[in-house]
């Protein structure tokens, strides 16, 4: 009977989506002792946009980090409100510091597991727009992010430190790639926020990772796709000829793709036309990424 009760909750709050005047049902689903249909509420605040409930998405957030556990199990609560905090422009630091540091460790099978490395993100990635937060001091909670457990985390951390924008953010990029992360898409990801920093002048820097042909090769050279540039393409078309291995290969034709570049697009159409079998079926495979673009 509880789960049918929330369930309708539920959809009754989905119903107030294009709603205007649903500031008072928002408010006391905010205020509801289940952690979904909170979340569910914040959701819809933000799609709104209902800026008026700020002091309520930072009452249920705060009152949600009391046995947090018990109270909003996997974080989706708290994970929600973050997000609507952020899109509907609050730009106080505490709320965002807070969830930036919690561990919720709950019960699995074996032991326990922190399920809080999403929130941590969240607010992470909110902290730069933060006007109250010295720069220095965001720098800092961005250097332990990106050495902390979860790699959802050290992945955001990376994303934030491009949006801070500076040559700080590019040393503290440029030393993560280097010391390497146990995870190949989190360099995957700090190599793609260094090429939003430094556009051209990353290009000698993200070209020397791939030389591995290794996962950090295939990362690198989405992240080079990725950055949509003229002189990555040529860095991809390059290293094509003496490529090896068959899912590194598929990387490169992949990145060829994703850059959308006209010369990129005409080679993988004479890869998939004139190709050994293998390289014929993965570049027409690359194509189908965008079918307005294909071939064949």
């Amino acid at each position: 009977m509880a789960n049918r009760r929330i369930e309708e909750q539920l959809e009754a709050l989905g119903r107030l989506r294009g709603v205007p005047p649903a500031g008072a049902a928002l408010r006391k689903a905010l205020a509801d002792r289940v952690n979904l249909v909170a979340a569910k509420a914040a959701i819809i605040a933000a799609e709104l946009p209902a800026p008026e409930l700020l002091p309520d998405l930072l009452g249920a957030f705060d009152r949600l980090f009391d046995d947090p556990v018990k109270r909003d199990p996997q974080c989706w609560g708290k994970n929600a409100i973050a997000r609507a905090l952020k899109d509907l422009g609050h730009r106080e630091s505490p709320a965002f510091l807070r969830g930036a540091v919690h561990v919720q460790m709950e019960p699995v099978w074996g032991g326990q597991e922190d399920t809080a490395g999403p929130l941590r993100g969240i607010c992470l990635l909110a902290l730069p727009a933060c006007p109250d937060l010295p720069r220095e001091q965001v720098l800092r909670h961005m250097v332990n992010a990106l050495t902390e457990p979860s790699p959802t985390v050290r992945a955001d951390a990376a994303r934030a430190l491009a949006e801070m924008q500076g040559d700080e953010s590019a040393l503290l990029l440029r030393l993560k790639a280097r010391a390497g992360d146990p995870e190949p898409a989190v360099t995957g990801q700090v190599l793609e926020s260094l090429l939003a920093l430094e556009r051209r002048a990353a290009l000698p820097f993200v070209r020397q990772f791939l030389a591995a042909a290794d996962q950090v090769a295939e990362e690198a050279a989405l992240a080079l796709g990725g950055s949509r540039q003229s002189d990555a393409v040529d860095l991809l078309l390059e290293s094509w000829p003496t490529a090896r291995g068959l899912e590194y290969r598929q990387a490169l034709l992949r990145a060829l793709s994703i850059s959308r570049h006209d010369r990129a697009i005409e080679f993988l159409k004479q890869l998939a036309a004139e190709g050994r079998p293998q390289d014929a079926a993965d570049a027409r495979a690359a194509l189908e990424l965008f079918p307005e673009r294909k071939a064949l």
